[in-house]
This record gives structure tokens, C-alpha cells and sequence, in this order.
């Protein structure tokens, strides 16, 4: 059976009600599907026009008038508002594995006239609501996805065609760009809480929703170790500091109880400030192998700005003091002293195992989004690769 590449893009609506995390874990869970890339677009009229015309078909098992619907929600809803002219923002997740687009539209579920269980997506999250004569009172069908392969592959492709225009970094219809408070923040979603196919990323994004804060840029990755060496470059500075006095303890110990050799405080200083260095360069390569997955001594300075191994998913948050609630639903690095209910605490291992990155200050989130460019992804590419 062929590996196929699928999609479900998250409305606008479920967006902005923070179910994402909630989606995200119930399609990884029910598919056991690979997330394989994932990009937010603020679709143009002409994308949204396109994408409408493709809909209604003979492929999708949904009543017409079920699609005519779907049609016109998007018409009105994925377009930029009339009235202000601001584009709305779209998550699109991309999801690969054999048989991934049935697997994926069976997740999502089909909407109908009787409503059903809380089996799927749609059962839990979409709404269709008719009135006493028949007529649509309201209407939400929460995500979108494909019925068939050539349907997934003919509208990927379309989507595909305007990535390079209307996805990306999508902050201009934020209702408080302009404010002085306004900040931007970047989130990394690290190798532990994505290696497998699970719930664990979707319930990360889901306790970042507490925060209401709006996500902007979505993008999966492969760190390279250049790309590691400079994110993480500040904390080998503080490691190197940090250390020298743990490393100077911890050679007075391990000379008095090898060799007992009773260590002064001078000698014990200057094992310090000589082992440090190279104790602190030990843990830092640790940590650059553990979101790369490649021994950094192993690879040469071509293979060092080579895609890593390991993936992680970046996403960028923004609203009013956005680094501040980020950083508090997080909790500190080490899992151990954060508070119940916060990231680390429920999904952290330990100071390096702990879910999930957060930049420090407004600062820190711009150096690291010029390092890891969460505006770009290979959504084109990944579609190419699947279907030409």
C-alpha cells in the first residue's frame, strides 16, 4: 500500500476558539498518521475562490446540499472580511502514511442532517443547526478534509500554488498588532513531544491556549547542528559560567574518594576553572544531540548545516505580553520545580527532556525566529514530493 499524503485545515472559527490542540490530538491519535508538515495561510480571495469551486463533487459521500454549505462557509468565511479587508488566518496540517486519506477523513467524520456521537472531529466540534421550517440556522463545520485521494491531491495542489503568497507569518489581522503591548514569541514543540504519533503535541498546544493568545506561524522541522550552535549559543555561555563551581566540587570528590587526596579549596577552584569549560561543552552537545539527533563531534562542517534527524514543531505566538504568558503556562526548565498543571510539569522529564522551548524576551524571540525562520516551510515541496 502506497504511502499517501492527506490534510485538514482548522477553520478560522476553530482557531479562534483555541481547539486546535484538541484537534491535533484526537487526528493523531484516531490516524496513528505521521504529522508530516503544517503551514498557516491568510487565504486570498483568489485561493478561497479556487478552493470553493472544488467542493461540491460526485467523490464526496456528504449530501449536496452538505457541500453547497461548506461551499458557501467558505466563500464567506476563508475570504478577507469585507468590511475591513483583513485576511483571516487558516492552520493546514499535513498528515503521511499508508491509506493516510481515508484514515484522516474517517477521523474528521462526515456532517449530516443526524447528528451522532462524539466519535470524530465533526461530532464534537462542528455544528449544523436547522430551524423549525428546514432552513440552516447556523452552521460551523470546524476542519476540512479531503474524501479521496484525487481530491486531496488536486486541492494540494491548488494550496500549494499560493503557499508562497498566502502562508507563512500571518499577523496582519490581529486585533492588536498596533498596541504598545503587543509581543511575538516563539514556542518550540521539541523532539520527546513529537517523536511519536500521539496525543502529547496536541495536548502541549492545547495548555498553551489558556494563554489566549493567537498562533501565527506553524512550521515542522529538522534543527541542523549549525542551526543549534547558534539557537543555543547563549547557553553555553552559561553553562560554561554556571559549572565551573559544580565541576570543581565534583573532581574534589571523586580524587578523595579514588585516590585520597585531600583537596584545599584552591586546587578544588582551579579543577574548576579548568574542567568547567570542558564539562559545560559536554552538556551542550547534549543538548544539540538530543534536538538533531546527530553527535555533533561525528559531523563535518558540510553535514552540520544538513537537516537533523529529529523533527520539532516551532510555532510562533502572539497578543498583548505574549513572552510572559507563554513563559508561565510553560514553567521553569526544570520539570521537577514547576507548578502542577503547567507544560513542564505535566510532559517534562527532566532540565533537558522538558517538552517544550519558549523564548525569554521579545529579544530572544526575534534572534531565535532569524535563526529557525518560522515564516518558511517546505509545504511546497512536501506536496511535490506526494503529488508532482
Amino acid at each position: 500500500m502506497a504511502r499517501e499524503l492527506s490534510y485538514v485545515i482548522i477553520n478560522p472559527y476553530s482557531l479562534n476558539k483555541s481547539r486546535t490542540g484538541a484537534i491535533l490530538s484526537r487526528l493523531l491519535t484516531r490516524t496513528s498518521l505521521e504529522l508530516a508538515g503544517a503551514a498557516m495561510f491568510a487565504p486570498s480571495h483568489e485561493l478561497v475562490r479556487e478552493y470553493a469551486k472544488m467542493i461540491v463533487t460526485e467523490n464526496d459521500p456528504q449530501d449536496r446540499q452538505i457541500q453547497q454549505l461548506i461551499q458557501e462557509y467558505i466563500l464567506e468565511n476563508y475570504a478577507p472580511d469585507p468590511a475591513t479587508k483583513q485576511r483571516r488566518r487558516v492552520m493546514v496540517l499535513l498528515f503521511s502514511g499508508n491509506d493516510a486519506v481515508a484514515r484522516t477523513r474517517e477521523a474528521v467524520g462526515n456532517i449530516s442532517r443526524m447528528s451522532s456521537g462524539g466519535e470524530t472531529v465533526r461530532d464534537t466540534f462542528a455544528d449544523l443547526v436547522f430551524a423549525r421550517d428546514g432552513s440552516v440556522r447556523y452552521f460551523e463545520p470546524a476542519v476540512l478534509a479531503a474524501p479521496t485521494v484525487e481530491e486531496a491531491k488536486a486541492k494540494l495542489r491548488l494550496w500549494s500554488r499560493y503557499a508562497e503568497s498566502d502562508s507563512g507569518l500571518v499577523s496582519a489581522s490581529l486585533p492588536t498588532l498596533e498596541e504598545p503591548r503587543h509581543e511575538r514569541t516563539l514556542v518550540i514543540l521539541k523532539p520527546d513531544t513529537i517523536r511519536f504519533p500521539g496525543g502529547r503535541p496536541g495536548n502541549v498546544i492545547d495548555l498553551f491556549s489558556k494563554t489566549g493568545l493567537a498562533i501565527t506561524a506553524i512550521k515542522l522541522h529538522r534543527m541542523s547542528i549549525a542551526e543549534a550552535e547558534e539557537f543555543y549559543g547563549p547557553v553555553r555561555a552559561v553553562l560554561r559560567e554556571k559549572l565551573v563551581g559544580a565541576t570543581g566540587e565534583k573532581a574534589k570528590e571523586l580524587l578523595t574518594s579514588a585516590l585520597g587526596i585531600t583537596v584545599e579549596p584552591d586546587l578544588k577552584e582551579e579543577l574548576g576553572r579548568l574542567l568547567g569549560p570542558k564539562a559545560a561543552d559536554h552538556q551542550f552537545n547534549l543538548i544539540l544531540q538530543f534536538m538533531t539527533g546527530y553527535n555533533p563531534k561525528d559531523c563535518s562542517e558540510a553535514e552540520s548545516k544538513l537537516p537533523g534527524k529529529e523533527k520539532c514543531l516551532i510555532l510562533v505566538y502572539e497578543g498583548i505580553d505574549a513572552v510572559q504568558r507563554i513563559r508561565e503556562v510553560l514553567g521553569p526548565t526544570d520539570p521537577a520545580k514547576a507548578p502542577p498543571g503547567s507544560i513542564r510539569r505535566e510532559f517534562g522529564q527532566n532540565i533537558m527532556v522538558n517538552a517544550a522551548h519558549a523564548s525569554d524576551s521579545v529579544q530572544s524571540a526575534e534572534r531565535e525566529m532569524q535563526i529557525l525562520r518560522p515564516g518558511e516551510n517546505n509545504f511546497r515541496s512536501l506536496v511535490a514530493e506526494y503529488y508532482g
